[in-house]
């Protein structure tokens, strides 16, 4: 008995102090993973990119890649998962690239060659400077799509409430930190303790941009059923595209070349013509 009076309040109290973020605790101890080198150049892989250097709203100093292969083209705004920098996505921006999409990759404060701090808020925030630094740099809101993977899904559908983007692309993503601590830390309350954090589910509900929602069916990391709930919540237009035999991260290699032809597909009617439903002219098993 005086076991489980000790044992409970701490646990409250550990959870507690999750779910109000403890000024970066959560993040810096168990959801983000950020390096500060890069391990490659856009040369690397053939590309041509432009640094740019820009100022979020709270005078964060952040840095990104510009990718521009047509400049009639769409271009993604890249919103990256917990882990690395944007080095770390390089071979995916090459194959991107190849397929005659732009994209515009960031580093979230801490990451990378960014300044700051990481902060759940702060990504919010970082988010904001990137559409606003892709602005200045000539390219049409009606030309961008929003691109989240994984925890990154949780920035970009925030952006998505707040910008008049061509659509919302999610990718691998989860509806909040509570269903993923539900997966992996099955504790009592898990879920409740944290269904604030990283929420993506309940800013979905109030995008009004098309959106579609790409996952492996063999997802370890995430399983599939999560982004099955972010897409259930999308009020539409919208579509499901299912890769078979993809995992967490391997999503775009495991599609080949259907995955970049519905992904070119789906930006070119979307910049074309802002909120139409996105119609495969190559579908891949499982879109809809």
């Amino acid at each position: 008995m005086r076991t489980t009076q000790v044992i409970l309040p701490i646990f409250f109290m550990v959870f507690s102090l999750l779910n109000l973020g403890c000024q970066g605790f959560l993040e810096r101890s168990f959801v983000c993973f950020p390096e500060k080198v890069h391990e490659g150049r856009p040369e690397d892989y053939g590309l041509t990119a432009r640094d740019l250097y820009f100022e979020t709203g709270d005078k964060v100093k952040l840095h990104g890649w510009l990718f521009v292969k047509d400049h009639q083209a769409p271009c993604l705004l890249w919103c990256h998962g917990n882990a690395g920098n944007i080095s770390h996505r390089l071979d995916n921006i090459a194959r991107l690239q190849a397929a005659g999409i732009n994209v515009f990759i960031y580093d979230y404060r801490g990451y990378g060659k960014s300044a700051g701090s990481l902060s759940e808020e702060g990504f919010y925030r970082d988010g904001q400077a990137a559409w606003e630094m892709l602005l200045r740099e000539g390219v049409p809101s009606s030309r961008v799509v929003l691109f989240g993977r994984s925890l990154g899904c949780a920035m970009a559908a925030d952006l998505a409430v707040k910008v008049p983007a061509a659509g919302l692309i999610l990718e691998s993503g989860f509806p909040h930190l509570g269903a993923m601590a539900r997966v992996h830390y099955p504790f009592v309350f898990s879920e409740r303790f944290l269904c604030g954090r990283f929420n993506a589910l309940s800013r979905l509900k109030q995008v009004k941009l098309p959106v579609l929602v790409i996952h492996g069916d063999r997802d370890a990391v995430v399983p599939i059923d999560l982004g099955r709930r972010l897409y259930d919540a999308a009020p539409g237009p919208k579509a499901w595209y299912e890769i078979k035999g993809a995992n967490h991260n391997d999503t775009y290699l495991v599609g080949g070349d259907n995955y970049f032809l519905n992904l070119r597909e789906t930006l070119r009617r979307w910049s074309i013509k802002p909120g139409s439903p996105f119609i495969a002219r190559h579908p891949a098993q499982g879109l809809v």
